[in-house]
């Protein structure tokens, strides 16, 4: 676990906690008070590593535009802020995995970025409007036949998102069950070492293989559109694919599954929604403020650089909250409150900078598209459980829900 470095003396140790202790949906109280006395504050890491935590949304928006902050992971010893089980002490800088470019500074990550915009442009994400609308009815109608209650995971929120990037990559969706499961086990955060990196070998080896024979025999998908680019290697197809798989599926589950349970729990705004559906472009853009399931990420400082007053020095991990960031009343009015009437141009849900997530308008689609049709087929749709039994994903490194359990009448 991180601790907070004090700044002054009557300021304790503290670690940087992963449970909600305010609501599920909500940055933790210690956070929120770190964020309003110093949001950009030193830590220390398990391996006593110094590094830092920015928390404050302008903070966070400068830091990711600032190239001097680095993406890669192998300028220096690896830094993590929670404990991994058997991973050894590091000694030396973790070589990169090829092809996985939000790990990468330009060139390179512009390299292999711009090989993939044509593919991720606003048009073409259009043009699956339709695609994506009969997949979502295609799964409620499966979840019509069911007795609930239901757990939303497992028949809507996990199946839409995998459909559709099955479909867009041309991945087998036969083998979504192999690929998912190996998926969820590497992002569990706190695992013994040996079984994170089997999940790694698990799905490297399966879309190593796949991307080999993309380039043998191409259809109509965006693996075979990469694997006609002969200046990439097989390496690098892999970790594009990996990223591109990982990203296009367990994100948009978790925005599905856990925007549902906010609205169910926050009546008055699933109400408004029900009342106009013209909301709901707004409202997405709300739910990705307000829950932020992707929180954590990492930069590495190149050199000594000022943030927002306080001086990172080179060599520092830097670990950044979105989450927090998101929840900064000084950029959002009632930052803590769900409110799908509100503007929420400006979140950092998909990042910010070279890096900013490139397939947003495809989840933003996605989330339109689920989000509408399930609350109008299921227009009595309701929590089967108590809202503290459900299980939050704090122990994974994109947060949501393990099950959520619904009913209807």
């Amino acid at each position: 676990m991180v601790r907070v470095i004090p700044d002054h003396p009557q300021e304790e140790h503290m670690t940087l906690p992963t449970d909600r202790d305010v609501s599920p949906f909500t940055p933790p109280s210690a956070i929120t008070r770190l964020r309003e006395t110093r949001p950009v504050s030193p830590l220390t890491f398990p391996d006593g590593h110094e590094g830092w935590l920015v928390t404050g949304y302008e903070a966070v928006r400068t830091l990711m535009a600032d190239t001097r902050f680095s993406s890669r992971l192998d300028l220096d010893v690896v830094h993590v802020p929670y404990e991994i089980p058997g991973m050894p002490v590091a000694t030396e800088p973790s070589p990169p995995m090829p092809g996985v470019f939000i790990a990468m500074d330009p060139p390179d990550h512009g390299r292999l970025r711009k090989r993939l915009t044509a593919a991720f442009t606003v048009k073409r994400m259009k043009s699956l409007e339709e695609h994506i609308a009969r997949i979502v009815d295609r799964q409620l109608d499966h979840l019509a036949t069911l007795a609930p209650p239901v757990d939303l995971v497992a028949e809507f929120a996990l199946p839409v998102p995998s459909l559709v990037i099955c479909a867009l990559l041309g991945v087998p969706y036969e083998d979504r069950e192999s690929f998912q499961a190996n998926s969820a086990q590497f992002l569990v955060r706190e695992q013994p070492l040996e079984d994170k990196m089997a999940a790694l070998g698990a799905l490297t080896g399966y879309l190593a293989q796949l991307v080999t024979r993309k380039r043998a025999e191409p259809s109509d998908d965006i693996l075979s559109d990469l694997a006609a680019h002969e200046d990439l290697s097989v390496e690098e197809l892999t970790g594009a694919a990996f990223l591109l798989l990982l990203a296009g599926h367990e994100t948009t589950a978790n925005m599905l599954a856990l925007g549902t349970f906010a609205l169910l729990e926050h009546p008055d705004q699933l109400a408004a929604l029900r009342t106009d559906p013209d909301l709901m472009p707004g409202a997405v853009e709300e739910l990705l403020r307000y829950l932020s399931i992707a929180d954590i990420f990492y930069r590495y400082a190149t050199e000594d650089i000022d943030l927002c007053g306080e001086t990172i020095p080179r060599g520092s991990t830097v670990v950044v909250s979105l989450l927090a960031a998101n929840h900064d009343p000084l950029r959002f009015d009632n930052a803590g409150e769900l409110d799908v009437h509100r503007n929420a141009r400006g979140h950092l849900s998909f990042g910010h900078g070279i890096h900013q997530c490139l397939g947003q308008q495809l989840a933003r689609l996605e989330m339109r598209a689920g989000f509408d049709a399930l609350f109008r087929r299921f227009p009595t749709l309701a929590m089967a459980v108590p809202a503290n039994e459900v299980r939050l994903r704090t122990d994974m490194n994109i947060y949501g829900v393990h099950e959520l359990p619904v009913t209807w009448s």
